[in-house]
């Protein structure tokens, strides 16, 4: 950043992008020495049976899937105690279920702590569901670059998906967001009413 002050003395809990799986032993091992509330009432019933890891606590840590590794990454982070929760690409290797149950298990433990929360990923049904604010971040990778203030989830996602010149609806049965056909009659209503995110209801 070009400006703007850091607080040093806000706590973070951080899951960065990358996860390398070379931990030597079981993820029981690895959460009793990376979860501080591992073993607890509320780690079991909000974060581990949520994120089905009851069933892999035997497994070494080296043999786990890039799925199971993104779920124990999100576990060990929601088992600190942040004032502010970073998650990178936390639904990277994780199918459409899983990223919604995590999506669940973020929301539900980042407000249970009146904490906060930035997330950063490309899965728009994701953000759609766990956001309440976006920033939307333009520019040429490498050169220069352009973050919008926070703003609400609508504004944010008609600013970028107006970038793009795509078009989002409700599907009626799933309620999940779903891509307009490009000049649709769907497509051109929304467009005309600079609504490229689903119409409200």
């Amino acid at each position: 950043p070009t400006d703007g002050e850091v607080d040093s003395e806000v706590t973070i809990a951080y899951k960065p992008q990358y996860i390398v799986s070379n931990f030597e032993g079981s993820v029981s091992d690895f959460l009793y020495m990376n979860a501080p509330s591992f073993g607890s009432k509320i780690f079991e019933s909000e974060i581990m049976k949520p994120l089905s890891l009851d069933d892999m606590l035997d497994k070494p840590v080296k043999g786990l899937s890039g799925g199971e590794l993104q779920r124990l990454a999100i576990a060990a982070t929601l088992s600190k105690d942040a004032e502010i929760y970073l998650f990178d690409e936390p639904t990277a290797f994780l199918d459409v279920e899983q990223r919604l149950i995590a999506a669940r298990v973020i929301r539900k433990m980042v407000e249970s702590r009146n904490a906060a929360s930035l997330i950063v990923d490309h899965d728009i049904v994701f953000i759609d569901y766990i956001s309440d604010r976006a920033m939307v971040f333009n520019g040429t990778p490498g050169l220069n670059g352009h973050a919008s203030k926070p703003t609400d989830l609508r504004n944010a996602m008609n600013e970028f998906l107006g970038n793009l010149n795509i078009t989002f609806r409700r599907d009626k049965e799933t309620k999940r967001p779903r891509v307009n056909k490009l000049d649709s009659y769907k497509d051109r209503e929304q467009k005309e009413k600079g609504e490229y995110y689903y119409l409200s209801d």
